[in-house]
């Protein structure tokens, strides 16, 4: 009992550090690709690129911990899922979010020589400027869909188990559903980002209630051989 609980504090710490490296991963680095003159900008900061593309890692890996962490409870109840949450919500998701810190590190290096570039080279790097932000955009995308399935995945099982509440499990569901269709209907240039807000919300939620409830004691119960 006192390992679910320790497990279940841990899960709800991992995903407030996740969902804080995410926000000021966005406060660092965001506004750089909103300004057209990107290539001159993130070379005179820096130290705000760097500092972003830490806390992408610190996010990849925080959110990394937690199918890692409830995997041992959730094979119990469905195998298949837990294993798939511990692909989608961990290994997947870490490596296109390190891949996304790489691709930040690399277009500082690109604006650090493009600032000392003659004029006839500014055209190139300009070019490898555009095809940076753009693998980024892709990426963001990637990212958001494996994170959501992952998600779904987390929170079906949550809502079979009784682990936590039903009704926040639905809200988890329906969240995911709705935080799935932002990145794909950004593959076609329609931005519906407000769409992952409430998935956003529920995890704060989450985390709270796992912090200072835990797992239902009661869903422990069925835990012994049953698989849904």
């Amino acid at each position: 009992m006192k390992t679910n609980r320790r497990t279940a504090v841990w899960v709800g710490i991992f995903f407030i550090i996740g969902t804080v490296s995410g926000v000021l991963s966005e406060v660092n680095l965001g506004p750089f690709l909103e300004d057209q003159d990107y290539l001159a900008n993130i070379a005179t900061n820096e130290t705000k690129i760097i500092l972003g593309a830490l806390f992408i890692l610190i996010m990849g890996f925080a959110l990394t911990m937690v199918p890692v962490l409830l995997y041992p409870i959730f094979k119990k109840y469905n195998h298949a899922l837990a294993l798939g949450a511990v692909v989608f919500r961990g290994a997947l998701e870490a490596v296109v979010y390190m891949a996304l810190a790489a691709l930040w590190l690399m277009l500082l290096t690109l604006s650090q020589e493009f600032s000392l570039a003659g004029s006839s080279e500014i055209g190139m790097f300009q070019h490898l400027g555009a095809l940076f932000t753009k693998t980024e955009t892709w990426l963001a995308h990637i990212v958001s869909i494996v994170f959501s399935l992952g998600a779904l995945m987390i929170y079906w099982v949550f809502y079979r188990s009784k682990l936590i509440p039903r009704w926040l499990s639905l809200w988890g569901l329906i969240g995911g559903l709705l935080y799935l269709v932002s990145p794909m209907v950004g593959m076609f240039g329609i931005d519906w980002g407000f769409l992952m807000m409430p998935l956003a919300l529920q995890e704060m939620v989450l985390a709270l209630w796992l912090i200072i409830k835990g797992f239902d004691p009661a869903a422990f119960a069925s835990l012994s051989g049953k698989q849904v």
